[in-house]
């Protein structure tokens, strides 16, 4: 029998002089020791919550390890991609100085090489190959629709600073194109067997014999590659048969054309009437283009577009052009996978490939009816008009998939990568009425692998994001919501925010994650609110933190904070939303940030609402990295001496741009909507016509307004000086040309009279090569001849048959009677001009395309080639006084693109 414990053993275990007796046993009766059972869970739970806690520290340790580990692999990486992009603008200096040296681009046997590997020979010359499916043979019935193509070195082996494109060989005559080129599909393909594998180590580096175009070199996924092309030169082989022939009268020398059904009688110069064939062979371009600089970035309706890339390149869109910009060497990149506007991007955490998503094509705005009938053959240019997702290399510009072709009804509205696995899943919000969400196994076969797709929100979404921390979480934010997703099993959960008694926002405008999985929300009342990971209610509000919409929130690697407003000011915050007392005020004149991101070190790089890129810090001033247009786009005027041109729009706008140093000369805000503009032939004054009649006379330097006159009410829609300076044509929208008299060094003008005969607003003119006639063509396919001096209108239009003009803008003559595609209801081709020394003829068309004929394009079925960048009505082109580069300005789309032009090699073969 055990000895009974003393009192107060009840309180502990009782350890007498002869060591531990164990517990003390039950009385009958007697009610349980419930402080020593306490005490013993009590000291148990402090030593699991040691072990947790030690555990956590771990864990936090490893975690750091881990992130600075993969901070060091993202600097390796940054840096072989730096020196490949490096090593590609050597290369393609080289390859300009060969062409240059010997007049001629001749491959040589490393380039010929290189060119074989990369399998460009065997891109589609009726289709762009940027949407080439490289998962399929290409069939013999494919192979016969290819031809050989001439690839610009700029996507790896850039002739300077220039994009991706590909020159191409001039279309097959009729009589070549049932003998087609021989082609060679070799490609290179290799899968890694992870999608985050570590790169294996190429081959033959020495000899530059890889194309460095596989993601597997930098661990990426590799399954296939869509070697891009971009929307730049498809060669067409003139599908211009139109619906009714062109008639040719011999006798008379009149070759008769049909617009809409119309007659348009064109009289044929005399040395050409006993030989001119309507139907006959023409001429491929002797020059082809490549883009060279993109002026303008899309920020007035887009949001988190602008990242800068490990490599310093600033990346952003405008247009259909995606832009990799190098502000420090002053170099640009560009991607031209996509037909349309693209609306939003995405940077994968490997900061090497990109996601950007397009708006439907321009045959495509009816997404409804055709979504039930998607293209048969992915292929097709008719696949390329549908709204799709394309992911591709920033370093080789190169396609990897194309993904939503028919999944996507209207628009891809925003998209982001996953993060907490490494980015193997990829989301998009389309803009339907439903505003669908799907997402993609993006890497999984040519096309990308749908998981699941769900309606998100019948209002507007404006921001979609995977967590950082947890792979299956999803939050989209917009109009009256934010949403909680859960990805699990194939399907989405969904909790909507929980404001409580707090006030809803009418619209959630930007959020961003903490480095622990809470949630930033800005919103419309300027609030900033934190939800807690896990969670859908609000854990903390801070009130009043910008005056307006909160546009950009952006979370540092310190766990700091940056907010970008409609109030134009950035502000800095600590972790725990305390202010830092660092803000930034934008000037006006750059617009609200509506993106802001980490540049390198502590910069700071801004994309704003009025389409302006800025660069800089807390400490020192933003400055504009890109200036753009923000506005419609239709005046533009190429200096006549030096390497300038003038554009200006419906934003009030005039900018002097510079094409060697790619910046803003001045700008002038001029108060009206702009229209049209021209410079004097001495280059010293700038005329500048408005959308209301008014027109600007303006020094070209000092932007001092000399004078301004009022022609009717209509907008100015076209402006000359003749060759010899002394007079100035006005072409109106009210029918009319106005002829003014030049003096003063072109200060003074003097109205001698008006032009009266159009019955529709006149769209072009030209001045013959002598002063003493004009050529004009109105809105209803009217091609009139005036004598300039009497303003008197030439009936006998037989008699101007041989005049030479000294500028070729009007798309009705004789001499672009090739431009015409088929089917065209004489609106379609909005600008054209002609190159100053070279036979060289350049148009833009309302489908965002620019293309080249050999001058004249008399021939129906004229031979060119086709650019693409554009996704607006291309409003004008023009060339430089020299030709070496060519300017062309998109309508909605705000863009000024510069193109180098160079000698086609290919124009030979006719």
């Amino acid at each position: 029998m055990s000895e009974e414990p003393p009192q107060g053993a009840n309180n502990r275990m009782f350890n007498g002089p002869g060591g531990y007796r164990g517990a003390p046993k039950m009385v009958l009766g007697a009610s349980p020791p419930p402080v020593t059972i306490t005490k013993v869970f009590d000291a148990w739970n402090e030593m699991i919550e040691n072990e947790n806690q030690s555990l956590r520290d771990r864990v936090a340790d490893l975690e750091k390890k881990v992130h600075e580990q993969t901070d060091e692999i993202m600097c390796l990486r940054s840096t072989l991609a730096d020196v490949l992009r490096r090593i590609s603008t050597i290369e393609g200096a080289r390859a300009l100085a060969n062409n240059h040296a010997g007049g001629r681009a001749t491959p040589t046997k490393d380039t010929v090489r290189l060119r074989h590997n990369n399998s460009d020979s065997a891109r589609d010359v009726s289709k762009r190959a940027s949407s080439y499916l490289p998962g399929r043979s290409p069939s013999s019935t494919q192979i016969s629709r290819r031809g050989v193509h001439y690839q610009s070195t700029s996507s790896l082996y850039s002739d300077g600073h220039s994009s991706s494109s590909v020159s191409p060989a001039p279309s097959p005559s009729p009589t070549q194109a049932n003998n087609p080129h021989p082609v060679h599909t070799a490609r290179h393909t290799t899968p890694s067997p992870s999608p985050f594998a570590s790169p294996a180590r190429p081959h033959q580096l020495g000899v530059l014999n890889k194309r460095w175009a596989s993601t597997s070199d930098f661990a990426t996924p590799a399954h296939h590659q869509y070697h891009h092309l971009a929307p730049s030169p498809t060669p067409t082989n003139s599908q211009l048969a139109r619906a009714k022939e062109a008639q040719y009268n011999g006798e008379e020398g009149i070759v008769k054309m049909y617009l809409r059904g119309r007659p348009i009688n064109l009289y044929v110069p005399t040395p050409m009437r006993e030989t001119y064939v309507p139907n006959g062979p023409s001429s491929s371009p002797p020059a082809k283009l490549k883009l060279e600089w993109v002026y303008g970035y899309r920020g007035r309706d887009c949001r988190n577009n602008v990242y800068q890339l490990p490599t310093g390149e600033i990346v952003y869109f405008v247009a259909a052009v995606v832009v990799l910009y190098n502000v420090e060497d002053q170099m640009q990149r560009h991607y031209l996978g996509h037909t349309d506007d693209i609306k939003c991007l995405a940077v994968h955490p490997n900061k090497l490939l990109i996601a950007t998503g397009q708006t439907a094509g321009h045959d495509r705005r009816d997404a409804r009816s055709w979504r039930l009938n998607p293209p048969s053959d992915p292929l097709s240019p008719e696949a390329e008009e549908w709204p799709h997702i394309r992911v591709w290399d920033s370093v080789s510009l190169n396609t990897l998939h194309v993904i939503g072709i028919s999944d996507i009804e209207r628009s891809v509205a925003c998209l982001a990568f996953s993060k907490a696995d490494g980015g193997s899943l990829l989301v998009a919000v389309d803009e339907a009425p439903d505003h669908n969400m799907s997402v993609w196994d993006w890497s999984r076969g040519e096309r990308g692998y749908k998981l699941l797709e769900t309606k998100c929100s019948a209002d507007q979404v404006l921001a979609v994001d995977f967590s950082p921390v947890d792979r299956s979480t999803i939050i989209t934010c917009g109009k009256n919501h934010i949403s909680f997703w859960n990805y699990e099993s194939g399907m989405l959960a969904k909790r909507m925010g929980v404001f409580e008694n707090r006030e809803r926002p009418k619209y959630v405008t930007s959020i961003s994650f903490t480095d622990t999985g809470n949630v930033i929300s800005g919103d419309s009342n300027g609030n900033l609110l934190i939800w807690q990971r896990g969670g859908n209610t609000v854990y903390k509000m801070v009130r009043g933190a910008h005056d307006g919409p909160v546009f950009s929130i952006l979370v540092q690697k310190d766990g700091g904070i940056i907010t970008g407003g409609k109030d134009g000011r950035i502000v800095e915050w600590d972790r725990d939303l305390e202010r830092t007392g660092n803000v930034i005020e934008i000037p006006e004149q750059y617009g609200s940030p509506r993106v802001v991101t980490s540049g390198r070190g502590s910069q700071l790089v801004v994309g704003t609402t009025r389409n302006c890129v800025l660069g800089g810090t807390f400490t020192f001033p933003l400055r504009p990295v890109m200036q753009g247009h923000t506005e419609e786009l239709w005046a533009l005027a190429p200096h006549p001496g030096h390497h300038q041109f003038l554009t200006a729009g419906y934003d009030r706008t005039c900018y002097l741009w510079d094409t060697m140093a790619h910046t803003i000369v001045w700008s002038k805000d001029i108060g009206e909507h702009a229209q049209s503009a021209a410079f004097s032939n001495n280059g010293e004054i700038v005329i500048i016509g408005t959308t209301s009649g008014r027109w600007f006379v303006m020094d070209s330097e000092t932007r001092e307004m000399y004078s301004q006159h009022q022609d009717g009410n209509e907008p100015i829609q076209v402006l000359k000086f003749s060759p010899n300076g002394q007079y100035l044509a006005v072409g109106s929208r009210d029918n009319n040309i106005y002829i003014y008299q030049v003096s003063e060094d072109c200060r003074k003008y003097t109205r001698v009279g008006r032009c009266q005969g159009h019955s529709s607003f006149v769209t072009h003119l030209d001045w013959s090569a002598d002063s003493q006639f004009l050529q004009t063509n109105s809105g209803d396919y009217e091609l009139l001849f005036w004598n300039a001096g009497l303003c008197r209108q030439i009936a006998q239009t037989s008699q101007m048959r041989d005049v030479e003009w000294a500028t070729q803008s009007c798309t009705l003559t004789f001499a672009t009677l090739g431009i015409w595609p088929e089917g065209t209801d004489g609106t379609d081709i909005n600008t054209c001009a002609k190159a100053n020394q070279m036979d060289l003829l350049a148009t833009g068309d309302d489908f965002g395309k620019i293309k080249l004929f050999a001058s004249p394009a008399c021939q129906q079925r004229a031979r060119c080639l086709e650019y693409g960048g554009h996704s607006s009505h291309v409003t004008a082109v023009g060339f430089l006084q020299d030709d070496s580069r060519m300017i062309s300005t998109g309508g909605r789309d705000t863009a000024v693109m510069q193109w180098v032009v160079s000698s086609n090699s290919s124009s030979s073969h006719r």
